[in-house]
């Protein structure tokens, strides 16, 4: 598990709007998550054809010791979402990481992680290139995002892993298997898309303790494995404040056993 400082909910940074009107707004936000002690910021190539790294080494660059900037490389493409495409092969990932570098104004990636496993490449190709990066200086750690056990323990076999990023909320618990294996394993688990929730319980819980659903599924996924460490994104530091004030929200025995009761 990396050291991290601070607390247990990080930052995703995928919705920080990048164009010159929402620039200054999503500077002032970064910064205020540094101040708030945010311990992780994650981010991609894929966000904005590497616009979004950008941003971030304009807010925050030097990067304060104690905040930890990750990306992610493994796709290929231009302009909208729909014209990406998973792409691990060797050579392209060296591309992309170098790109990473560039836009990030760094010469270690902290925690670089494969985005998707790309079907078309053999998986020991794609975790072994990245560890031959490790090995040459460019990435202190790697990690994974949106993989199997299986895929997690052939990796694991190729080099270590810091980190697993798949989906995981309240509402969507399809990789509980692989939090399960993180958990035995050590290695932090960050689920994306985390305030996923609906309604009933969740809502009842929110308003009997005078906070939001998001900050009592934030407090949920923290019960649930010592490794968790959640990456809520916004573009509003209202929201930023809110989400990682759940971190230091309290869910009774009672609270969970009803959350547990109430849920898919």
């Amino acid at each position: 598990m990396p050291h991290l400082s601070g607390g247990r909910i990080g930052f995703g940074a995928m919705q920080l709007p990048t164009s010159p009107e929402g620039r200054e707004s999503s500077v002032r936000l970064l910064r205020r998550a540094v101040e708030l002690g945010v311990p992780l910021i994650d981010t991609a190539y894929l966000y904005g054809g590497g616009a979004n790294e950008e941003l971030i080494a304009e807010a925050l660059h030097p990067y304060p010791a104690d905040v930890l900037i990750t990306t992610k490389v493994g796709v290929s493409g231009s302009g909208q979402l729909s014209d990406w495409r998973l792409d691990g092969r060797p050579d392209s990932l060296r591309r992309q990481v170098d790109g990473c570098l560039q836009r990030l104004r760094l010469e270690r990636i902290e925690l670089l992680q494969l985005h998707r496993v790309d079907p078309s490449v053999p998986l020991a190709d794609q975790v072994g290139t990245l560890a031959e990066l490790a090995a040459e200086g460019k990435a202190a750690r790697i990690g994974l995002s949106e993989v199997s056990v299986d895929e997690l323990e052939q990796a694991r076999a190729i080099t270590g892993i810091a980190t697993v990023q798949n989906r995981y909320n309240f509402a969507d618990r399809t990789h509980e298997p692989v939090l399960r294996a993180c958990g035995r394993l050590g290695i932090t688990f960050l689920p994306w898309r985390p305030l996923a929730h609906e309604g009933g319980e969740v809502e009842a819980v929110a308003a009997e303790l005078s906070v939001t659903a998001a900050q009592v599924v934030l407090a949920w996924l923290l019960t649930r494995s010592p490794v968790m460490l959640p990456i809520p994104g916004t573009a509003s530091v209202s929201h930023l404040e809110e989400n990682l004030a759940a971190g230091r929200l309290d869910l009774t025995t009672d609270h969970l056993s009803r959350l547990a009761a109430g849920s898919p």
